[in-house]
């Protein structure tokens, strides 16, 4: 049985586990998960990120969360916060998002996830905003950000996706807790 950090109606957050790896990965190398990241991670960069969440969650207590769909324990990605510094005229700032195994989409659970995060970035955490980024293309991200309140910002360039012209082009989103 899982421990978790918080959980939703039907999903549980944990901190993540080297036991993830494997089912994280296969998610990584899904083309249609991928379809708007420019290069599918390796296991190393699976490896690398899973040791970048746990680090984070211990430093600043939130990070992309390790998800499980309560009913059965499945894990099924993840969905949380991260600290982001590529925007300069923001400075670092708190980024929400997910990734999700084809399997379980168009059931609810990445807009029902993301809500929770949101509510445990405000209320536990005590974040005042919380940002969302997605290439321009990736309309299934964009709705969600729509879905849980997030209002639209700008278009901007994103200045790690020069080399990647169709992803170039992404949307900023933000919300805040009042």
């Amino acid at each position: 049985m899982n421990t978790y950090i918080f959980s939703s109606e039907r999903l549980g957050f944990r901190e993540w586990s080297m036991d993830d790896l494997d089912a994280l990965y296969h998610i990584n190398n899904d083309d249609d998960v991928m379809e708007f990241f420019p290069f599918k991670p390796s296991k190393d960069d699976t490896e690398d990120f899973i040791k970048r969440m746990q680090s984070m969650y211990k430093e600043l207590k939130f990070c992309y969360f390790a998800v499980d769909i309560l009913e059965n324990q499945e894990f099924i990605g993840f969905i949380g916060l991260s600290e982001q510094t590529y925007l300069t005229k923001l400075g670092t700032f708190v980024d929400i998002g997910w990734r999700l195994k084809k399997s379980i989409w168009n059931q609810g659970y990445a807009t029902e996830g993301a809500k929770a995060c949101l509510d445990y970035g405000y209320h536990q955490i005590g974040l005042d905003t919380i940002y969302s980024v997605a290439p321009e293309i990736n309309m299934k991200s964009e709705l969600i950000m729509k879905k849980i309140g997030m209002e639209r910002m700008e278009t901007f360039l994103h200045p790690k996706l020069e080399n990647y012209p169709e992803l170039l082009s992404c949307v900023l989103y933000k919300k805040s807790k009042s």
